[in-house]
């Protein structure tokens, strides 16, 4: 059972709510997000581009700036290497507009997710000095590459890394070593030894700054890539990065101007997928968007997608659009088959008790492990990392909860693994097959997880009786958005709501809709988009074995439930009413 816990935050929200012209329960939600003080509240309601920090800020961004400038003044060939994901491919195409903007020479190279693995490798370094290329900027990768910078070194190549993952560290007697790689400049914010005061960007925000930077160096106005940032939202939602401080600007800035995009590619993508670019928001680039682009990196090359967001015609992104769109189809049937399968595993061998979920899937598209160890994450609220059978060994990811650091954790089992990387999070691996039984022996040996850290906790904003639920309330909450990771939905809660009937609706019949009333006699419609048998199941529990047929036929005295909602407006036929979407119940 997951575990309800009411935030309990105080401040005087009627003065807040009065200052900023909003009801006081909206200034209460803000303050659950700890947004402490009118000066973060106001930065919350109304930061805008001119609230960005300066990206100067950065450890060795002044070197990288210098170097950059230099090779094109000088006509150098540079080329940008970034990673297969949704962040890669932003970042990606954020430094190579930015750089034929300023004249340069460049072009691009991203690993092949199968052949060449995660991040820069020797093969990458050698096909750069076949081209006679001897600049290579990394971006969203590098930071863990510490020997193939040092052959790049060695050959004679200037090597600049952007990145913002985890820095790799050994741990000595006295005390962590932080392993930075021998490169000419190493911009990442995550650097210990980097002033930056927000360490929360994605790979494609911290190439962004770059450009920025290199803009302002080179005497060009940084104002001509401001339109950049579309990209850059689209990789932080996309990364599942914290929508918080320069994330929620970024993200805000960058929907409103997804909706005028004059790319050629993320229109065809927006037109193919269905996607109503006036009412645009992060779940649409999270759930519809992102998954396309990703899509080529996972089960093509990422190439494709970096094609799609330099395409030049309508019609040359149109058939890109539709490649990406049909490669994503696919990727979803697989992810469902190997869904079942790492449940089949668990259920009926002895993970199930593991408080670290280690699964081998050797038939699984190691493209889709990160997928499925989320999906399994989140079916038994624990860490989980899915392996599948690669070239060299296995190879997969990981995905955590809360409570469990996954990059220090598997740092600690480092002897067994060929290579990894991540942050608390999520992280990648790949070990010798015979290793797997030892990773997941140790894994769950050095855990100090609890029962409590393994309980999920469903974190409730406030109790909102039926009555109070208002169209303009409901409006009002647009204010908070963008919403994603550490700025959700507000969640609202109600006990004791009476359940007077219900409708199984949809194609697939997925989908269950209530007539509710509480205590006071306040009727409203509840939507619920969960698992209709499993809620049904719940019912017979509590109620009995016909509590189902009882609750469809509109004969239910007493089937009180507790539950979690977020309140909407439906709007059909002209008309307008108010509804809930329940979240959870018990």
């Amino acid at each position: 059972m997951k575990n309800w816990v009411l935030l309990r935050k105080g401040g005087n929200f009627t003065e807040l709510g009065r200052w900023f012209g909003i009801h006081p329960r909206t200034a209460a939600l803000i303050r659950n997000r700890d947004i402490i003080g009118e000066d973060a509240m106001d930065r919350y309601l109304n930061g805008t581009i001119a609230d960005l920090y300066d990206g100067m800020l950065m450890k060795d961004m002044d070197k990288a700036v210098e170097i950059l400038k230099e090779k094109i003044t000088e006509g150098q060939k540079i080329r940008v290497i970034g990673d297969y994901d949704i962040d890669g491919v932003n970042a990606t195409y954020i430094l190579m507009e930015g750089l034929e903007g300023l004249g340069a020479e460049v072009d691009s190279d991203i690993p092949d997710r199968i052949k060449d693995g995660y991040g820069l490798n020797k093969d990458l370094i050698d096909r750069a000095l076949d081209d006679n290329i001897d600049t290579i900027v990394t971006c969203d990768n590098g930071i863990a590459a510490k020997e193939e910078i040092a052959y790049g070194k060695d050959m004679g190549m200037t090597i600049i890394v952007t990145d913002h993952h985890e820095v790799p560290f050994e741990d000595l007697e006295e005390g962590r070593r932080y392993l930075i790689p021998p490169a000419d400049a190493v911009v990442d914010i995550k650097r210990e030894d980097c002033p930056y005061p927000f360490k929360g960007l994605c790979g494609a925000a911290v190439a962004y700054k770059l450009i920025e930077a290199l803009y302002n160096a080179m005497g060009k106005d940084p104002e001509d890539v401001d339109y950049l940032m579309e990209n850059v939202a689209i990789a932080t939602v996309g990364d599942v990065m914290d929508l918080t401080d320069e994330n929620r600007i970024f993200v805000r800035q960058g929907l409103d101007m997804l909706k005028q995009t004059k790319n050629y590619g993320l229109a065809a993508l927006f037109e193919c997928t269905g996607v109503d670019k006036n009412h645009l928001s992060s779940y649409h680039i999270g759930f519809v968007i992102g998954p396309c682009i990703n899509a080529g990196g996972r089960l093509d090359t990422a190439k494709r997608a970096l094609e799609l967001l330099r395409a030049k015609t309508k019609k040359d992104a149109d058939i890109l659009a539709g490649d990406l769109k049909a490669l994503n189809d696919s990727r979803k049937a697989l992810t469902e088959e190997a869904v079942k399968d790492a449940i089949f595993q668990v259920e009926t061998t002895g993970l199930k008790d593991d408080k670290v979920l280690v699964i081998f899937l050797p038939e699984c598209h190691e493209s889709l492990a990160g997928i499925v160890a989320g999906r399994i994450r989140e079916r038994y609220y624990k860490p989980v990392f899915v392996l599948t059978k690669a070239e060299e060994g296995a190879k997969g990811s990981g995905r955590s909860i809360d409570a469990y650091h996954m990059y220090e954790e598997l740092s600690r089992c480092k002897n067994l693994l060929t290579k990894f990387g991540g942050h608390k999070l999520a992280a990648g691996l790949s070990l010798p097959e015979e290793n797997i039984l030892k990773l997941r022996r140790e894994l769950n040996e050095n855990t100090t997880m609890t029962k409590t850290d393994m309980t999920e906790k469903v974190l409730i904003d406030m109790q909102l009786p039926l009555e109070e639920i208002q169209e303009d309330f409901i409006e009002e909450l647009s204010l908070l958005e963008p919403f994603g990771k550490a700025n959700g939905k507000p969640v609202f809660a109600e006990r004791g709501l009476e359940f007077k009937k219900a409708r199984i609706l949809g194609k697939n019949r997925n989908v269950l809709k209530f007539e509710v009333c509480d205590t006071k006699g306040t009727y409203i419609d509840a939507m619920f988009f969960g698992d209709p048998e499993e809620f049904f199941g719940y019912l017979s529990e509590k109620y009995g074995m016909n509590s189902k047929e009882r609750l469809l036929n509109g004969c239910t005295p007493g089937m009180l439930m507790d539950i979690t909602y977020y309140p909407g407006i439906n709007e059909y036929m002209g008309r307008k009413s108010l509804q809930i979407v329940i979240k959870d119940y018990r």
